[in-house]
């Protein structure tokens, strides 16, 4: 056991030392260094998953690493020909800046690199800033004006945050991650008008977006532009109010689910 733990520990440290090196070079100087890789246990298990014949994917899930990139190197030849090897198999990929963990596996004269990046997930403390940006995002784009699928829409006037619309954002949100589904229509049957009326508010119109896996402001409200019926409801000028909030997927739904409420509030 001790013999084979110490064989292990080699071979991560020789599959390191070679990745590093090339990583740190920039490949011989053809390529933008980068900076070192970080070993994680958990590659290792995927490598070891990998070698043994099972789907580089299927192996990540299993893992538990949370994936947001992921590469797979297969090397065969003697430890101390890993730089030369890599170079000819693999360069790109171990040049690569996003990625930022290392794992490995040898079994005789292979050798299996994982190399990866793992998802971040915005904090709590995040939330008041990207739904600030969101709010800016979507402001910009109601004063210019936009065509939504056939239709054109004029400048509309801005919208403003509301707190009562964020917090059933929020419920919404964190239901479909916790109970993996996507609808607008949660599991006791309440429609978005349904929520916003629950907690007192009072709407002549309510609209609401939702979208599964964007990780920034940007991206979130770029998708709905691009989706002729969210983009209708983001253009609509009677609407005043806007509340926004998202919250991480669980388990192997390592997406963000968000929701963005639209409302015309009665006078």
């Amino acid at each position: 056991m001790v013999a084979g733990l110490c064989a292990t520990a080699a071979a991560h440290a020789d599959a390191l030392r070679a990745v590093d090196t090339l990583r740190l070079g920039g490949c011989g100087g053809v390529l933008p260094a980068a900076r070192p890789l970080q070993h994680i246990p958990k590659l290792d298990r995927i490598a070891a998953l990998w070698a043994g014949g099972e789907a580089l994917a299927l192996a990540a899930d299993r893992s538990g690493y949370a994936v947001a990139a992921i590469n797979g190197i297969h090397i065969r030849g003697a430890e101390a020909a890993s730089i030369d090897l890599l170079k000819r198999s693999g360069c790109q990929t171990v040049a690569d800046k996003s990625l930022q963990d290392i794992g490995a596996y040898r079994r005789g004269a292979d050798t299996w690199l994982i190399l990866a990046a793992a998802y971040a997930v915005p904090g709590v403390s995040q939330a008041p800033l990207l739904a600030a940006k969101t709010l800016q995002l979507i402001n910009q784009v109601r004063a210019k004006g936009a065509r939504c699928g056939e239709r054109s829409f004029g400048p509309a006037p801005p919208v403003r945050l509301s707190e009562t619309l964020a917090e059933v954002a929020y419920g919404h949100a964190i239901d479909m991650a916790q109970h993996n589904y996507f609808e607008h229509e949660d599991r006791a049957g309440h429609t978005p008008a349904d929520r916003v009326r629950a907690v007192g508010y009072r709407e002549k119109l309510v609209g609401e977006n939702i979208a599964y896996g964007p990780q920034s402001a940007e991206e979130v409200v770029q998708g709905w532009l691009d989706s002729p019926g969210h983009c209708e409801n983001i253009m609509d000028a009677r609407f005043a109010e806007m509340g926004v909030a998202f919250a991480p997927g669980q388990a192997s739904k390592r997406g963000l689910y968000w929701v963005q409420l639209l409302a015309a509030p009665r006078a």
